[in-house]
Formats: C-alpha cells, sequence, structure tokens
C-alpha cells in the first residue's frame, strides 16, 4: 500500500514527467518504526525540511511534523506492521513541468513501508569484507551531505561490490579521502580516539551519525574526532563500522589484509538502543 499525497493506493499514478525520475529532483527519508514509535523522527523530520529549504523546494503547510508522521503511520497501519517492526521510505519531490529549471517549486510525496525481522537494531556477527571503490568520487561538498534521489555513485558502487563478492564498498571523496560506505556512515576506532569524517568532507548528514556522536560525547574511555580519514589509516584502525537508520550499527570484518574486532561496535550498540526507546 503506497500513500500517495496522503491517499492510500495499491496503484499509484506516476508520471513519465515526474521530476524526480527525470532528473533526480527529489529527497528522501528512511526511517525505522517499532513498538508503535518512529525512531528518531525529529531528526528524520528536520533533516527533510533542511533538505528541501537547501533545494528551494516549497514546504506545503501540511508539512509539520505531525501532519507527516500521521501520513507515515497511515502506511504503518494499512500494512497491518502496527505491533511489527518496519522500514518506511517518504519520498519527497518536487513537481512535474519545466527542464532543468523548474516551472514551480511545489512537491508531492509518497511513503511505503517494508517489515523487518528485528523490533529492535541488533548487531550481525556475520563475515563483512569492504573495499574502496574508486571508479567515481563524492564531491567535498554540501549537496553531497543530503539524501536526494541522485545516488548513481551507490548503485554503480554497489554494483561493483556485488560483482567482485564485497559486502560493501566505501566512498572516496574528491580528496581522496574516505568519506563513507555505500550505504551509511563509517566510523573507525584507534585506541580510544573514534573518528568519523566531518561534513564538509561530503558524507551524509546520516540520522544515526548524529546520535552516536551526541552518545560518544558522553563517553570517559573514548575522545570523538571529526576529521578526515585516508585510506592508510584503515589497515591500522582496532575497528570500523558502518551505520544508518534501519541496521544501526554494520562492523566491518576485513579490508583488505586487516580484520577488526566489534567490542566498540557492540557497546555503542547497547546504548544506541537504550537512546531510540527513550527517543
Amino acid at each position: 500500500m503506497i500513500n500517495f499525497n496522503g491517499t492510500l493506493t495499491e496503484t499509484p499514478q506516476f508520471s513519465a514527467h515526474n521530476r524526480g525520475m527525470l532528473y533526480g529532483d527529489a529527497v528522501f527519508e528512511t526511517i525505522r518504526y517499532s513498538g508503535g514509535k518512529l525512531f528518531f523522527w525529529e531528526d528524520h523530520y528536520f533533516r527533510l525540511m533542511a533538505s528541501m529549504r537547501i533545494l528551494r523546494m516549497e514546504i506545503p503547510m501540511g508539512f509539520t511534523l505531525e501532519d507527516l508522521q500521521d501520513e507515515l503511520l497511515k502506511v504503518v497501519e494499512a500494512e497491518n506492521l502496527k505491533d511489527k517492526a518496519a522500514s518506511l521510505r517518504l519520498t519527497v519531490t518536487r513537481n512535474e513541468g519545466g527542464k532543468y529549471l523548474p516551472e514551480d517549486n511545489n512537491v508531492s510525496f509518497y511513503i511505503f513501508a517494508k517489515e523487518l525481522k528485528d523490533p529492535f537494531f541488533t548487531l550481525t556477527e556475520d563475515y563483512y569484507e569492504v573495499e574502496l571503490y574508486k571508479d567515481h568520487y563524492v564531491n567535498a561538498d554540501l549537496l553531497s551531505t543530503l539524501k536526494t534521489a541522485n545516488k548513481i555513485i551507490h548503485v554503480t558502487g554497489s554494483i561493483f561490490a556485488k560483482e567482485n563478492d564485497y559486502a560493501n564498498c566505501l566512498l572516496l571523496n574528491t580528496n581522496k579521502s574516505v568519506v563513507e560506505a555505500l550505504n551509511g556512515n563509517l566510523f573507525l576506532v584507534k585506541g580510544s580516539t573514534i573518528k568519523t569524517p566531518p561534513l564538509d568532507e561530503g558524507c551524509l548528514r546520516g540520522i544515526i551519525r548524529k546520535q552516536l556522536i551526541e552518545i560518544i560525547a558522553k563517553l570517559d574511555d573514548f575522545t570523538l574526532e571529526e576529521a578526515a580519514i585516508s585510506p592508510f589509516e584503515l589497515q591500522k584502525a582496532d575497528e570500523l563500522f558502518i551505520t544508518n537508520a534501519i541496521v544501526g550499527i554494520q562492523p566491518i570484518s576485513k579490508y583488505r589484509k586487516k580484520t577488526y574486532t566489534n567490542t566498540v561496535a557492540k557497546n555503542l550498540l547497547g546504548k544506541l538502543n537504550a537512546k531510540a526507546r527513550l527517543g
């Protein structure tokens, strides 16, 4: 069931002139739902509003925190997921009309949901090998921090990973720094320092990234550093892990000849789940 501009339907009518399809002129949020609540919904909402402003989209009067939450929960109920866990994708596209220059900046939205197995974030012990993806680079700029529908680097990187039997790939920016994974932000642990690339490197303004930065800032045993990560540092790290709003924390097992532990990731996951319950 799709919520298309507030109407529940199994057959939404998407135009061939949809600007999201023609130009990637759309933004989206992927939100975890469980226990009757949307995890970190306020953070998702304010990131969406900021992204729409940056892209000069008109924000409708009905796009309040409460109204959009209701639209998301409509889909949860329609799909009989109220007592289950789910991921929801909310996509906002600029209305059709014009070429590169839009005829207007008004928007449409649609929402769909998919059931998840686990009600909270869980840490997988599965083998998880990554490699650098160097065919294309992420621009170190503001647009790269947004969750837009223009993710062709992530698409081609995912194909590369599958063709070469990697679980994921790490992306480089135009400065040749490691900026993120194909599907989330990157954290590196070395001794008592936990490091993640800053936003001005072009990494996604991730929701779980934000939560972990807040969690780590309160820890006595670790220091958080937002700084560029060089490829050389990857093989010197004790741990590497990826974060996103659906998985939570995904430890990396191996990069080239280096293998990693996941002790810090496990500890942080418990704190992340506690924050999700309270948030």
